[in-house]
Parts: structure tokens; C-alpha cells; sequence
């Protein structure tokens, strides 16, 4: 491993076909990053658009082309190639605010620090995109109360080199950016490494606009989730991310669906249907009048919106139980050659 100077840093972009997004999200940090012992990488990921043309126009950005191996070989690629000790990620639809550089950096003065976090904010109108960040500054709420987090998103992720490449990086088994970035850090809190949460690291992004998009994002988190989860049991339970009420809600569907046929078969008096229901908007309620509070419309939706939610999240959940359990029966049949395996 290269000698690395301290107090040096590498903000790390992976891309495909960014060609449209990713001018903002170099703009701003040129701003940031000139005069500074800091550099910028973009590793593009096999695009076929005009992307390499694009970050060409930025001289002081160094250009990394791949084929295409998906988000977390790319962002590991940067890792491998960065000249800096603090490795910060972002990604190409981001746009940093102008103090992000510098608050990201700060946590780590502290040399116990191994990897910091910042936020989301998005300057969307749509209703789907507030009620998104509104659920976002919901696990922000949750993420400000411990002294330390162990989950680290990579829009706004920073970490030591040194226990970056020791940890190897992300996982490359996620084909898809959604999770890898959530099982490291888990790997990280597993060996009880410090990480932080800095809410004045802010990137402002796209959130989905639409409903259909949300709760398609939705499924395709739970699904992805249950990989990093199955790698890193413990933190099923718990995690510093996570509202604990969102995780009874995945029963929801579940629940009303028996519910449904328990109250058909055996028509008791009172419903159960009725009592889950009840049940269920009962658990909305802190979150709608805090949401309330911020933007009534999305609040008073928050109900329903919520049990769409949870009816997404329960089927990517069983969609990754399915695709977990299919990927451990062929690695049963084929499994990997390990290193010392004399082949």
C-alpha cells in the first residue's frame, strides 16, 4: 500500500451515464476543493453516453474508466487509486452545499474517527419528493440522538483510507447501489470502530417524484437490505438508521391479510381487520405529527403513505429472503475457490 500524507483527501464519484447530472455536482465541488491538498476522482462506470467528455472539461479531475462492474467495484477502484487519507464519496446526482468539504472533515480531527455521514435535502415541490426528505429528517431525528452511528450512506460518506482498503472496501456481490454501502459499515461497527454523524454535510438531491417510483425504491431497498442483514445478523435487531416502529409495520399487510380471513371465517363481533388497522394508525402517529407539523399535506397523507410503504417493503423483503436463499443453494453446488485452496 502507497504511503498516504495526512490531512490529505480524495472525494470519490462513481458514474454511469452521467453525463447530464454531473456537471452540477463538479461545479460545486471545484469551489471547494481549490487551493486545498484535495483531490477529485470519477470513476466512470463503463458509460455509453458522453460522460468521459463531460468531466474531461474539469482538468484538476482525475478520470478513471472501468468497464462496467457496478457502483461498489467503482467506488472500491477510486479507493485503490486515491492519493488522499480521508476518502470522501458522493455521488454524480448530488450537489454538495459549499461547506460540505470542510464539514465532512472535521470529524475526522478526532483520530478515533473511522467514518462520517452527512445528510440529504432536496429543492423538489412534488408531494412524493417532500414526503421522501420528510422521511429522511425522520432518521436524521433518530441518527442526532447517539454519540455514534454504524450506517454510513455513500452520498455523503467519508472514511480513513487505511480502514477502508482493510476492510476491502465495499462488497461487490451488491450488483446495484442500493445496501453495499450499509454492510460496511455494519462490517465497521462490528469491530467497534467510531463513526459520526455530521447533519451540516448536506448534498441536495433528486428524490423520486412520483409515488410509483417511491415505493418501487422501496421494494428495491428491502430487497438489497436483507443481503447486508444476512451478512451482519445482529444488526436485524437494531441499527442507528432504522426506526424500530418502521420495522413492526412491515407486518402490517401480513397481519391484515389474516386479519381479513380470521374476521371471514369466523365473523366475530369485533373485526380483527378493524383492530390491526387501528393498530396500525396508532404506530403512524408520532411520525404525522411531527410531519404535520413541517408540511400538513404530507402529514395528513402520512397514514396511507406509510402503509403503502410498509406493503413495498414487506414484498422486497420476501424478494430478497427468496433471492438469499437461492444464492446460498448455488454457492452450496459452486462454491468460491478460496486462496489457499491450491488452485
Amino acid at each position: 500500500m502507497p504511503d498516504v500524507p495526512v490531512g490529505t483527501a480524495s472525494i470519490i464519484i462513481p458514474t454511469f451515464n452521467g453525463a447530464s447530472r454531473i456537471g452540477f455536482c463538479l461545479d460545486s465541488l471545484m469551489t471547494q476543493t481549490a487551493g486545498r491538498n484535495v483531490e477529485i476522482l470519477v470513476i466512470d462506470d463503463g458509460s455509453t453516453d458522453n460522460t468521459a467528455d463531460v468531466i474531461r472539461r474539469y482538468s484538476s479531475v482525475r478520470l478513471i474508466t472501468q468497464a462496467n462492474a457496478g457502483p461498489a467495484a467503482a467506488r472500491n477502484r477510486g479507493a485503490l487509486a486515491a492519493q488522499g487519507a480521508i476518502l470522501l464519496f458522493t455521488d454524480d446526482d448530488c450537489v454538495p452545499m459549499p461547506d460540505w468539504l470542510d464539514a465532512m472533515l472535521e470529524p475526522f480531527n478526532d483520530p478515533d474517527v473511522v467514518g462520517a455521514k452527512g445528510v440529504y435535502r432536496t429543492h423538489q415541490k412534488s408531494l412524493a419528493a417532500r414526503f421522501v426528505q420528510m422521511e429522511y429528517e425522520d432518521k436524521y431525528r433518530l441518527m442526532a440522538g447517539p454519540a455514534t452511528i454504524d450506517f454510513i450512506d455513500t452520498y455523503s460518506a467519508g472514511f480513513r483510507r487505511n480502514r477502508f482498503l482493510e476492510m476491502t472496501g465495499y462488497d461487490t456481490s451488491f450488483p446495484v447501489a442500493c445496501a453495499e454501502d450499509i454492510e460496511l459499515s455494519y462490517r465497521m461497527s462490528a469491530r467497534g470502530w467510531k463513526m459520526m454523524f455530521v447533519p451540516t454535510a448536506i448534498v441536495y438531491h433528486t428524490h423520486p417524484d412520483t409515488f410509483t417510483r417511491y415505493l418501487k425504491k422501496k421494494y428495491k431497498f428491502a430487497f438489497w437490505r436483507v443481503l447486508a442483514v444476512r451478512k451482519n445478523p445482529g444488526k436485524g435487531v437494531k441499527d442507528s438508521h432504522t426506526p424500530q416502529i418502521m420495522k413492526l409495520q412491515l407486518l402490517f399487510a401480513p397481519v391484515l391479510l389474516i386479519a381479513v380471513a380470521f374476521d371471514l371465517t369466523v365473523r366475530p363481533t369485533l373485526p380483527a381487520s378493524a383492530l390491526v388497522l387501528a393498530g396500525f394508525l396508532l404506530s403512524t402517529l408520532p411520525f404525522t405529527l411531527r410531519a404535520i407539523q413541517k408540511d400538513p399535506m404530507v402529514g395528513i397523507l402520512s397514514p396511507v403513505l406509510l402503509a403503502a410503504r410498509a406493503c413495498a417493503q414487506v414484498m422486497g423483503v420476501a424478494g430478497g429472503l427468496i433471492y438469499a436463499r437461492r444464492k446460498s443453494a448455488t454457492e452450496a453446488v459452486n462454491p468460491k475457490p478460496t486462496p489457499d485452496s491450491g488452485s
